[in-house]
């Protein structure tokens, strides 16, 4: 009997394989039952990059397998190419092989680079490893028999791999195994899910474009998987559909056993295509409530001629229109990619408003990545692109961006995510928004940053505000400022206020914040808004502040006078 054990290596505690989960439980079905004088062990074993390579190497020996194989990624790579050379000195005798989307679209790269590496596989693996693991159910390894299994690069010793053809893509979706028969109880991983393989869509720069058959998962073997997760009572679905929003029919069938079923706990993530909702999609979200669904819709660019170059969809006026009526109850997290053909600095900015005016919940500022098996790979090359040659392939520069405009995007990005994504300071930035255009506001501010070495290391958040606070809005642009803070009395400073005061309760109030606090006055707002039922308690998670600018108006600077207001905090549960 061999014992095969399979390897994944996830970005993060909270991920979860979806390849290792398939492939043993689907081979499981295929080879003989573990009670047979000739069957497979199979295993799988899950780790992270923040573990160090002794802790990884240790966990594999204890299986004690004899064959090896890794689940890899972009994000892995590194770390599991330093990992196969170290398998032989451990586990004397192991076959070490690999399969997914970085070893699976550069085999022969990585065969070349690794010569401990005995195969790859290449393409989908469920048939594959499955045949691999019912031709060593009755002995030792040997590449001979691998030979006569589609779908695998092997290792020879003339250097050259030996290619044993190509595999079909699974066509019967309902054959696949429900990934995490384990689950009974609410967890904290995120379960990643799939309803649909393929992509009919020719992004230049995806390897999911590398296959075009979109074949789908039946829908009442997709409700009855979705009701093992709502059972359950996990925290989140993932759905890994490359296009999630292909058939309306079908997704809106789905959304619609969703909502019927919800548990009131698991969160849905779904990644669409915005410009193709259907008017009926779009009406049936105005139902959804908060908690249940969140959507990543990839924008990448606003720029006409980058998105043809791309083979994007350049209906940007049907996306911006549907993507203001997915109703607000759905987080929805867009994304920007940097580094695209013909998208300089200046029309990446006009992308960057295009997308900001839009009012994501989130928006991500990705960095193109140059992969192994994309068209986009031939095309960087020819046309005078730099970037990183080993994992993630990030972009370094192009004809249209330096590495310094690069860098500097690097930096928005981290303010981005401290000054927008956060949430942290929202009605300052949607007052400044009003009035400068989001790319005009992150500019100076990237640049002041600079100036005074904030991004050199992970700032907290009080920080920011801090930094802000000497910030003013002055003739459509930002500027440092002079006067002293706690001075202030304009409409920007009491937003910032509001927004630090509300965060939660303040033991002690910074330098720059000018506190305005009347026991008197609080414990009258507190009486009319509710009544006070537990003094210590109701003064404790609320908060009275003053006011020259209403803050919780939709045009505060309309509203010069004195507003007081009462800020009300969440109790924590076991209160």
């Amino acid at each position: 009997m061999s014992k095969i054990l399979l390897v994944a290596v996830n970005a993060s505690y909270s991920h979860t394989n979806l390849a290792v989960r398939y492939l043993k439980y689907y081979a499981q079905n295929k080879i003989p039952s573990a009670s047979s004088n000739c069957s497979a062990s199979i295993e799988f074993a899950e780790f992270t990059i923040n573990q160090n390579e002794g802790e990884i190497l240790r966990g594999i020996s204890d299986f004690s397998p004899e064959i090896v194989i890794f689940s890899t990624y972009i994000w892995n790579a590194t770390i599991v190419s330093k990992l196969i050379p170290e398998i032989a000195k451990i586990i004397p005798d192991c076959a070490v092989g690999a399969g997914g989307p970085e070893f699976g679209y550069w085999a022969e790269g990585y065969l070349k680079k690794l010569p401990e590496l005995d195969f790859v596989m290449s393409g989908e693996g469920e048939e594959t490893f499955s045949q691999l693991a019912s031709a060593f159910a009755d002995g030792k390894y040997s590449k001979e028999k691998l030979k006569e299994i589609p779908g695998l690069y092997i290792s020879e010793k003339n250097g050259k791999p030996l290619f044993t053809g190509p595999r079909e893509p699974l066509c019967d979706l309902s054959a696949l195994p429900f990934p995490y028969p384990e689950i009974t109880e609410p967890d904290t991983k995120i379960h990643y899910y799939e309803s649909n393989r393929g992509c009919p869509f020719s992004c230049s720069y995806c390897l999911s474009s590398v296959e075009k058959k979109v074949r789908f998962m039946p829908l009442e073997r997709v409700y009855k998987d979705l009701q093992r997760f709502l059972n359950a009572k996990v925290r989140l679905v993932k759905f890994v559909d490359r296009t999630f929003n292909l058939n309306s029919e079908r997704y809106i069938n789905i959304w619609k056993y969703i909502l019927s079923n919800h548990n009131g706990k698991t969160m849905f993530h779904f990644e669409i295509e915005a410009e193709y909702l259907s008017e009926e999609a779009l009406e049936f979200l105005k139902q959804v409530p908060s908690g249940v669904m969140q959507f990543e819709i990839g924008v990448q660019s606003a720029n006409p001629e980058t998105l043809k170059a791309i083979s994007r969809s350049s209906e940007l006026k049907k996306l911006a229109e549907n993507i203001r009526r997915i109703p607000k109850t759905i987080h929805s997290h867009l994304d920007l990619i940097a580094g695209l053909p013909y998208e300089d600095l200046k029309s990446f900015g006009k992308s960057f408003d295009f997308v900001m005016n839009l009012r994501p919940d989130a928006l991500q500022l990705g960095f193109l990545k140059i992969l192994h098996g994309t068209s986009m790979e031939r095309y960087a090359t020819e046309n005078g692109w730099k970037w990183m040659q080993t994992p993630n392939y990030e972009t370094f520069s192009t004809p249209y961006l330096s590495y310094q405009d690069m860098m500097f995007l690097k930096d928005v990005e981290t303010l981005l995510d401290v000054f927008y994504n956060s949430g942290t300071f929202a009605t300052t930035t949607e007052y400044i928004f009003r009035h400068i255009s989001p790319w005009n506001f992150f500019c100076p501010v990237t640049e002041i940053a600079r100036k005074n070495n904030a991004l050199q290391s992970a700032r907290k958040e009080s920080y920011w505000f801090d930094f802000l606070a000497h910030l003013d809005l002055k003739n459509g642009t930002i500027c440092e400022l002079n006067a002293k803070p706690s001075e202030r009395t304009d409409c920007l400073y009491d937003l910032l206020r509001y927004d630090f005061v509300r965060q939660g309760k303040k033991g002690n109030f910074p330098e720059w914040y000018c506190h305005h606090y009347d026991k008197d006055k609080h414990r009258k707002l507190l009486e009319q808004n509710g009544g006070i039922h537990n003094s210590r308690l109701d003064f404790g998670y609320s908060e009275y502040e003053v006011f020259n600018f209403n803050p919780e108006s939709e045009s505060p600077e309309n509203t010069c006078g004195h507003h007081e207001i009462l800020i009300k905090y969440i109790r924590k549960q076991n209160l």
